[in-house]
């Protein structure tokens, strides 16, 4: 088949497209390079289509949607910082570009899988998350809520499509991690961390540290995609798409610095130094993942040690 991947030169989307090209499908790329980078597809590059240019740009989604079977929409301003920093443009994003997606699929009847996040929680304190659970969200004053929302929006287009006759799936990811992930750590702790402890810097721990993630590996969190967007039973459907082992971040940081042999100590910093006042953060994000596993016979089997070695190994290689 062919295959679209909006955001195939980010971090996960390259992944994924190494995937699809492996599995010996055709592939097209759509990425503004924002956050991606052409080096992440070096090793698929000459079995793809790359397009540089935008999901906001509804002519050349148009087209591109129109000349594939199944479309994976990745693309998105992603990153707390990102999103405190830049709220206009990353709301505009992640709203009018899932928008055009999503209209391009339903005008030329095409399959969508539809990335989504566990931010769409937001703080609830009910744990694990399942996909039916309700939402609790801060303020409207309180600018890192607006991802959630506009993730939700994007979610809730997709699934009044689907009742009349769109073939979407969507996938909640948590906290995914890996090789490729941007050094400059813009969407991710760990990448913040590694980077950090290979040069002996202190590993920044936002708060008392005792929150909790689950971190997911990316060949995991790649199959679970691969899973909902293949498998018919998933249509019409939402799955959390990650390892539902809980961990702290301050002994995250401990096992980096032990991993690394870093001289790096742990230095605690307030949430309102790094995004200033009013910020608000989850305590613990634990997925619900027994319809992913019931329904698509998926569960990430890549412990947390595991991922982490296979990550050091790769920016070792590559930021040596």
């Amino acid at each position: 088949m062919r295959a679209l991947v909006t955001g195939g030169a980010g971090y996960i989307g390259s992944h994924l497209v190494d995937r699809l090209v492996g599995l010996g499908h055709r592939v097209t790329v759509l990425d503004d390079l924002s956050t991606g980078n052409t080096a992440n597809l070096v090793a698929a590059r000459d079995h793809i289509e790359f397009v540089h240019d935008t999901i906001l740009d509804e002519t050349v989604v148009r087209r591109l949607v129109g000349e594939t079977d199944l479309v994976f929409h990745l693309a998105a301003a992603v990153g707390v910082g990102n999103i405190v920093a830049q709220p206009l443009s990353s709301l505009v994003t992640n709203t009018r570009g899932a928008e055009n997606v999503i209209d391009a699929c339903v005008a030329a009847q095409k399959k969508l899988l539809l990335a989504s996040t566990s931010e769409i929680y937001g703080k609830t304190s009910k744990m694990p998350m399942s996909e039916d659970d309700d939402r609790v969200l801060g303020s409207t004053t309180i600018a890192r809520w607006g991802y959630s929302t506009a993730k939700a929006i994007d979610e809730h287009l997709a699934l009044a499509h689907a009742e009349h006759g769109l073939r979407v799936s969507i996938v909640r990811y948590f906290n995914s991690y890996g090789p490729r992930l941007d050094p400059r750590g813009y969407g991710s702790v760990v990448a913040n961390m590694m980077r950090q402890a290979l040069d002996d810097e202190p590993l920044t721990v936002h708060g008392d540290g005792t929150q909790t993630r689950c971190f997911t590996y990316v060949d995991d969190t790649v199959e679970g995609t691969l899973r909902a967007a293949l498998d018919a039973r998933g249509e019409g459907r939402v799955f959390n798409i990650g390892n539902d082992h809980e961990t702290t971040i301050n002994d995250l940081a401990r096992t980096i610095i032990e991993m690394t042999g870093s001289t790096s100590q742990v230095r605690h910093v307030s949430y309102e130094e790094r995004y200033g006042k009013g910020f608000e953060d989850t305590k613990r994000r634990v997925p619900d993942t027994r319809r992913a596993h019931d329904m698509l016979g998926f569960r990430a089997g890549t412990t947390l040690y595991e991922g982490l070695e296979r990550t050091l190994h790769w920016w070792r290689d590559t930021h040596s």
